[in-house]
């Protein structure tokens, strides 16, 4: 993967994002949702960059093991494109030289082994909770709705949600 993906005159930086159910799923649809840390009140999907030689799947075992302190899951769908978003002008000075992210989401369950920590090495977040797939629009960050409601959609059509 480079460095970054350009399109038109704007740079995205590549990026996976998991779309988590608990274990158990199927019987049971909740959608995992955090708090961020550096942002009030925003919540939002796990999510992270690719590094150089890495695999989307090989980044969102690695993002999830440093954000939520697991890589118990399994991947049960892929978002067939990639999706990108503009940062706000505030996000965007802190995130330069990129003028916002492109990424590949996965639909994964979580292991009934699998335990929780978002209390990693390098916080992100403050908070978690499971809710279901409905809600999740109400509590995201205004400027990742239009991606999320792709992707919800996709995989509700779908048949996974």
């Amino acid at each position: 993967m480079s460095e970054k993906l350009i399109e038109g005159e704007k740079k995205y930086r590549p990026n996976v994002a998991a779309v988590i159910v608990s274990s158990e799923y199927p019987f049971k649809c909740k959608i995992f949702i955090a708090q961020r840390s550096d942002i009030e009140d925003a919540w939002q999907f796990p999510q992270g960059g690719i590094d150089e030689g890495e695999s989307p799947s090989e980044a969102l075992l690695r993002e999830l093991k440093e954000e939520i302190g697991t890589k118990k899951i399994e991947i049960i769908a892929e978002y067939p494109n990639w999706l990108s978003y503009d940062f706000p002008n505030k996000i965007a000075k802190k995130m330069y030289p990129y003028d916002g992210q492109k990424q590949k989401y996965f639909l994964v369950r979580l292991k009934k082994s699998a335990k929780l920590n978002i209390k990693t090495k390098h916080p992100e977040f403050t908070d978690y909770k499971f809710i279901d797939a409905q809600e999740v629009l109400k509590h995201i960050t205004h400027f990742k709705k239009p991606v999320y409601k792709k992707v919800l959609e996709y995989f509700k059509k779908e048949g996974y949600l």
